[in-house]
């Protein structure tokens, strides 16, 4: 499993698809999620030609997890000390969710590294919905029950008629996370609290100049479009794209269409 050392934290990483590629993306997880969760997205982009790097957040399943809060001006600057040691000077970054927040701060500190960002089901500041949502995931953590715990988030993370047509697939994701170890949620309740005490930045949009491109989903409850809009209003000659029918983990939802944009984007 390569591992790196980045600024003191231990970071899991894959450094997929040609290394001499000219043109390299990195994502960058949703917080519940691993590197794994792209692959659906990162695969066909492969396959293109683009140098693909994906790393699990400090906190996250594959990485060191020290005890918090963290900053996601640390998240950055750990990708950052990544991105360096792999040689890679510039980049697209793709983030969904908390690594979409995680992109936007990216963007802001380390602009000469930037090629531009892909935003999905971010927000840039909170309501009480939002916070009502995370705050009840720390207590689901307390259970330790990982199986418990997938079926419980759920509802939040997906749109209703997916759950509908994809019983199964749901079913076999919540049994899948009776096997996570207990500091899977140790790191969960860490990463939760940086999001809600780190991730308000609206008044700091302005200062992203790179090409940016803001993704939402209709049916999203966790992270709902009129944030992604607040996004797009405040960075600079952003575009800002709607995906029907979907709820927040569209990388999972309608990766396709994610695919579709992102390629017309880049």
């Amino acid at each position: 499993m390569p591992e790196l050392n980045a600024n003191g934290v231990r970071l899991f990483y894959e450094d997929l698809g040609d290394p001499a590629a000219s043109r390299v993306i990195g994502f960058l997880n949703g917080v519940m999620a691993s590197a794994s969760s792209w692959n659906g997205i990162s695969a066909p982009l492969i396959e293109m030609g683009y140098r693909v790097v994906l790393h699990d957040f400090k906190g996250q399943l594959k990485s060191e997890k020290p005890h918090g809060v963290y900053t996601f001006d640390e998240h950055a600057a750990e990708a950052r000390a990544l991105y360096k040691h792999l040689g890679i000077k510039k980049l697209h970054l793709v983030g969904t969710s908390y690594g979409g927040e995680a992109a936007m701060r990216f963007a802001m500190l380390f602009p000469e590294m930037t090629e531009s960002i892909t935003v999905i089901a971010s927000v840039s500041e909170l309501d009480e919905v939002c916070c009502g949502f995370v705050e009840n995931w720390k207590i689901l953590c307390g259970l330790y029950d990982g199986e418990a715990f997938m079926k419980a988030a759920a509802p939040t993370l997906y749109a209703p008629d997916f759950m509908r047509n994809n019983r199964e697939f749901i079913s076999k994701r919540a049994a899948a996370m009776k096997a996570v170890p207990a500091d899977y949620f140790d790191g969960q309740k860490i990463l939760y609290d940086t999001f809600l005490t780190d991730v308000t930045m609206t008044d700091r949009l302005k200062t992203i100049l790179c090409p940016a491109l803001i993704i939402s989903a209709e049916h999203d409850i966790l992270k709902p479009p009129r944030f992604s809009k607040i996004i797009a209003e405040n960075i600079p000659g952003s575009l800002h794209l709607l995906i029907p029918d979907c709820g927040h983990v569209a990388i999972i939802e309608k990766p396709k269409e994610i695919l579709t944009a992102l390629l017309g984007f880049l």
